[in-house]
């Protein structure tokens, strides 16, 4: 009998959340589970792991890639895995299909983790307010117009800075058919930092510049330290900058990574790895007794802007369930081209991957399924 979904105050978000995981798997290693002891319909998880199955998207690096992005930065793989995932209840691995291990590009499902890596600035102080505008901790020139300079961290989270300028020879209008393919805009007025959403990786990119120049680390590394390894993570997963991506800090030359694969290089990690990043923010920044991420900012990455679609901090939300209809209002996901989805439910305590799908519609699809399989709470 399919579970009957509530809608969810976003102040409710992690009030109502199910019990944290009980099982967090050790590195190296994922204990698996019969559906029936994590409460789930053994009969009905199969039908929406063949669902699953029977939706690769299709995208191809090679036939794809310049057509939809424009001119690629930084490298890509010649090919990917098929369509794979794992479904997690309870911390525990409830289904798998695919080869889970295979470290793709996850697009920009890589924004979350910038979100991530935004949390430990705030943990450690570097950034005493996401109200504070970037320029009064950034100082090379990307934030010393009148414009940039009103620019806070809040606006670059929510994809609301409308910063102005130029990264890595992308342009933040996205004006140009060679350099961003069918993605490319129409020219418009600029608006006001915080008055407008618009999905934009130059902009993200400049916010992961900023984020760099603040640590004087590279982010890969305070994203290995802080989070990846703290969960078990493999040794397979890269943050791939762009080939000229880098900067001096200190006399020494680091990357800086973007927000995503739209022209090459980006965030690459396999499912499982995946999973277990969701898993951390199921469990609201916590790992076996450990925080890694406040708490406080989990909760506040998942109340939306005022402006554009369901969106917190570089994190897709589902308040007013419309970006998945049969998912409960307080359910989240990182989400990348390709469909490279992390999806989170705390009310059922269940982490969905799914890599390499046919989109929005397929994914609903999916969580429906698993979620008329759930038998207890």
């Amino acid at each position: 009998m399919a579970l009957a979904l509530k809608r969810i105050p976003v102040s409710l978000l992690f009030t109502v959340a199910a019990t944290a995981a009980s099982y967090y798997p050790p590195p190296g290693k994922w204990e698996s589970r019969l559906p029936p002891a994590l409460g789930l319909n053994a009969a009905k998880l199969r039908e929406a792991v063949d669902f699953a199955k029977a939706n690769d998207g299709g995208w191809d690096f090679q036939k794809d890639q310049v057509r939809t992005f424009g001119t690629p930065l930084g490298p890509l793989p010649a090919r990917r895995a098929l369509t794979n995932g794992l479904i997690i209840r309870h911390g525990y691995i409830a289904a798998e299909f695919g080869d889970t291990a295979a470290a793709d590009p996850v697009y920009s499902a890589a924004k979350s983790f910038l979100s991530a890596v935004t949390g430990l600035a705030v943990a450690r102080g570097l950034i005493r307010d996401v109200d504070d505008p970037v320029a009064l901790s950034i100082h090379d020139g990307g934030y010393d117009s009148a414009h940039n300079r009103k620019i806070t961290w809040k606006n670059h989270l929510r994809q609301e800075s409308e910063w102005e300028g130029e990264m890595w020879g992308k342009n933040a209008n996205f004006i140009g058919h060679e350099s961003f393919g069918a993605g490319e805009r129409r020219p418009r007025a600029i608006q006001d930092p915080g008055s407008f959403y618009e999905y934009n990786d130059v902009r993200i990119n400049r916010f992961a510049l900023s984020l760099l120049r603040l640590f004087g680390r590279a982010l890969p590394d305070i994203l290995k330290q802080g989070v990846m390894d703290p969960v078990g993570a493999s040794g397979t997963w890269r943050w791939v900058p762009y080939d000229t991506a880098f900067v001096e800090i200190g006399g020494v030359p680091l990357p800086s990574v973007s927000g995503g694969t739209r022209w090459g290089g980006g965030l690459w990690m396999n499912s499982q790895d995946m999973a277990r990043f969701g898993l951390l923010y199921l469990n609201r920044g916590n790992w076996a007794g450990r925080q890694l991420i406040p708490a406080s900012w989990v909760r506040d990455s998942l109340v939306p802007g005022e402006h554009g679609p369901d969106y917190g901090y570089l994190w897709w939300l589902n308040t007013q369930q419309r970006q998945w209809p049969g998912a409960p209002a307080a359910s989240f996901a990182a989400i990348g081209n390709g469909s490279n989805t992390i999806w989170v439910d705390p009310e059922h305590d269940i982490v969905i991957v799914w890599r390499w799908h046919s989109g929005g519609p397929a994914m609903d699809g999916l969580i429906r399924r698993v979620l008329a399989a759930v038998t207890s709470d």
